[in-house]
């Protein structure tokens, strides 16, 4: 009796998919580096990825692992690993421990490696840069990672993407990955490792990055003019110096910067016009260094959409507010020396909704003109320890728990405030 055509055409593809099988196999070096893996990592309780790694299966067939062809060696009918992914991602996966062997870096035709989130230790291996030459993909961000950023990293002719952050590397960043020696490299994330050090490169103008996240470390130095191709780019919370003067160039700056995060450092001076000229920016975030000076905001700047947020605060700039901040969705100025009275256009932003947050508590401010309107459920105001009696009640209602006196700036403070420059603490 004659099989069903699609019970037929099964058979036929099961046999020859174990044809294949046995006509194939993982090259030894390869099969020895999984070997490796699976001894020196384990599942943290309540995650079962190792579950498909047993000897009764293929290594091509364990979860996470990806085989293609020898393209060193066709004519030997052998299989490399290309891609390996260890760990789900699954957010309630708590993911893996263990440390990463040494004949990781064995897996030549490796393209794109994951380690999940988990609490995987010790250092990277140091020949992975050597070893894995055809890395497009090397991401092991949110571990318990130590040791140093292997050097030889630098400089990979594919590598896209280079994210080691949230672990506990420490020592000097390779300054490779900051320079056009690393063409391809375009994501560099670094960040909350607290340990890594060194400065950002002059050359680093001339990269072809357009991501760069490296907040939560220990970078010192000035700051160079940032990229053409930069798109988002953080150095939150580090100890970086000196003024920004020429680093947004001299017009519209790197076009595409969408975000940038210049947070918790020392960087000092004026705040450049170009900042507030970025064509795409959607979030400026300046806030606690000691900037000084007035902020000049280009009036007739042509940004594509509003500001999302705007953070200046805490720091010890003087001046009025500017009238085209009233473009922003969240308006930080709180904690400067701002003096004169809160441009309409602002006031009208928070009263119609579309400031959503607006803190300017702290300062030396002279007056609000608070529309006629209800202050939206939605909004956060708050104008406390200024040289004005607040407009009202709810003036105050949106200022932060932990944020200093709600009363206004006792008066002694107040009498010569054209600079905000009078005694008292802004």
């Amino acid at each position: 009796m004659a099989l069903p055509p699609l019970v037929l055409l099964l058979v036929l593809l099961l046999g020859s998919q174990a044809a294949w099988a046995s006509a194939v196999s993982l090259h030894e070096r390869d099969a020895a580096a999984l070997r490796d893996i699976r001894s020196g990592l384990r599942d943290l309780p309540g995650s079962r990825f190792f579950d498909s790694w047993d000897d009764s299966r293929s290594p091509c067939a364990y979860a996470g692992v990806v085989c293609t062809p020898d393209e060193d060696d066709p004519a030997s009918g052998a299989l490399r690993v290309s891609v390996l992914t260890l760990g789900t991602g699954l957010a309630d996966s708590p993911g893996l421990a263990g440390t990463l062997p040494a004949s990781l870096a064995s897996l030549a035709a490796l393209t794109d490696f994951v380690l999940y989130p988990g609490r995987v230790s010790g250092a990277i291996p140091a020949d992975i840069g050597s070893g894995l030459r055809r890395l497009r993909l090397f991401s092991l961000s949110g571990n318990q990672l130590t040791g140093p950023v292997p050097e030889q990293l630098a400089g990979l002719p594919d590598l896209h993407t280079l994210d080691l952050g949230n672990n506990r590397l420490e020592g000097a960043i390779p300054t490779g990955l900051l320079l056009p020696s690393s063409p391809s490299l375009k994501v560099l994330i670094l960040a909350n490792n607290g340990g890594l050090s060194g400065e950002i490169p002059a050359q680093f103008s001339s990269s072809q990055l357009f991501h760069v996240d490296l907040s939560q470390n220990a970078i010192t130095g000035t700051l160079p003019p940032l990229p053409p191709t930069i798109r988002y780019f953080s150095v939150a919370v580090n100890a970086m110096r000196g003024s920004l003067d020429g680093v947004f160039g001299d017009g519209s700056g790197p076009a595409d910067l969408a975000f940038l995060d210049l947070s918790m450092n020392n960087f000092s001076g004026s705040i450049p016009p170009e900042v507030f000229a970025l064509p795409s920016a959607s979030s400026l975030l300046l806030s606690r260094n000691t900037f000084t000076g007035p902020l000049t905001v280009p009036a007739d700047t042509a940004a594509p959409a509003p500001w999302s947020v705007v953070d200046v605060s805490h720091n010890g700039i003087s001046g009025e507010v500017p009238e085209a901040l009233a473009a922003a969705g969240s308006l930080y100025v709180n904690n400067n020396r701002m003096s004169g009275e809160v441009p309409q256009a602002v006031a009208r932003s928070v009263f119609a909704g579309r400031m959503t947050t607006f803190y300017a508590q702290h300062n030396f401010l002279t007056g609000f003109p608070a529309p006629p309107l209800s202050l939206p459920d939605s909004a956060a105001l708050c104008l406390s320890y200024n040289c004005m009696e607040l407009p009202s009640a709810s003036a105050a209602d949106g200022c932060p728990t932990i944020g200093g006196p709600l009363e206004a700036r006792p008066a002694d403070q107040c009498r010569s405030t054209e600079d905000g420059s009078s005694g008292g603490d802004g």
